[in-house]
């Protein structure tokens, strides 16, 4: 079946940066669009990047040129490097498989305080 393991989560100071990861299995990697989304407290689920098969990809403008999404295929993992974070970045993340989404991770708690 479908697994979608997210890693990487944590506390960080403003201005830090973490790297999440998205281990996958259970469908073809190489030929699934994947993404990023997060659910702030109290808000909706958002997009935040997606990368095709061929590694084309899409941001939010609320991360563009902070967040940086990539993909491994010999290691069929996807990640959301995250630099400059702010506190407005606090959210629950969640990797996705499937444009739109078929599939999601459990999610991983990124949470930027001082």
């Amino acid at each position: 079946q479908v697994q979608l393991v997210e890693t990487g989560g944590g506390l960080v100071q403003p201005g830090g940066s973490l790297k999440l990861s998205c281990a996958a299995s259970g469908f073809i990697f190489r030929l699934s669009p994947m993404g990023w989304y997060r659910q702030p407290p109290g808000k909706q689920r958002e997009l935040v990047a997606t990368i095709s098969s061929r590694g084309t990809t899409n941001y939010s403008d609320s991360v563009k040129g902070r967040f940086t999404i990539s993909r491994d295929h010999a290691k069929n993992t996807m990640y959301l490097q995250m630099n400059s974070l702010k506190p407005e970045d606090t959210a629950v993340y969640y990797c996705t498989a499937g444009l739109p989404p078929n599939y999601w991770g459990q999610g991983t708690q990124v949470t930027v305080s001082s």
